[in-house]
């Protein structure tokens, strides 16, 4: 259980922060940058759920907020070698399957794209856009945190498969495609909008 019972520590005031295992670090240490990061992409997310109408999509993003808090917690505490499983929380096998049935689930009810979509739509397709935008971020910041300290690569792996749920959710959001702000290319050139559309994966076309 955890306790907070005092918000002003001081104790960063030197620059530096508390990792999982009390380690200190600089504020600016990348695996600090990307549980910051994490708990940008949670915020962005509360206020997809005050936008959100469908009930489902708002429990599944508050679970998702949930988890989220769990993967900050895995990626702020450097696993040990041979450390003892269960000792500390670390994102499970299981919380990545949870997101890949959501991917399924709700991708089967869309249409498939020709091109990418732009953010935007409903105010609650745009702010899954931006949260999508922030996992991927944080996602990175992992990536970078683990060229140079041991991370949990299964908290990455949950990061990427969000950032693809997230996708799907704001075209949800945009009245299951519907609404979707779709790129056009070659349109601000002053001349013929681009007619060839592009075939992307479907759950990496927001990716160029």
């Amino acid at each position: 259980m955890v306790h907070l019972s005092k918000i002003v520590t001081k104790t960063g005031d030197d620059g530096t922060t508390g990792l999982g295992d009390g380690s200190r670090v600089p504020k600016t240490d990348p695996r600090v940058e990307a549980t910051g990061t994490v708990d940008e992409a949670s915020s962005v997310l509360g206020l997809a759920i005050g936008a959100i109408a469908d009930p489902a999509v708002a429990e599944l993003l508050r679970g998702i907020q949930n988890d989220l808090f769990d993967v900050g917690a895995d990626l702020c505490s450097p696993p040990a070698e041979g450390e003892e499983p269960g000792k500390r929380l670390r994102v499970a096998p299981a919380q990545v399957e949870t997101l890949e049935k959501a991917v399924e689930s709700w991708n089967a009810r869309l249409k498939p794209l020709g091109t990418f979509v732009l953010p935007g739509g409903t105010p609650a397709a745009a702010w899954l856009h931006l949260a999508r935008t922030v996992v991927r971020r944080a996602e990175r910041l992992g990536w970078a945190a683990a060229a140079k300290h041991p991370v949990s690569r299964t908290a990455l792996v949950y990061l990427n498969r969000l950032s693809d749920l997230l996708f799907i959710l704001s075209r949800v959001a945009n009245d299951d495609g519907a609404r979707d702000v779709l790129w056009e290319p070659g349109k601000g050139q002053g001349g013929p909008v681009a007619t060839r559309k592009r075939r992307t994966p479907e759950t990496r076309r927001h990716e160029p």
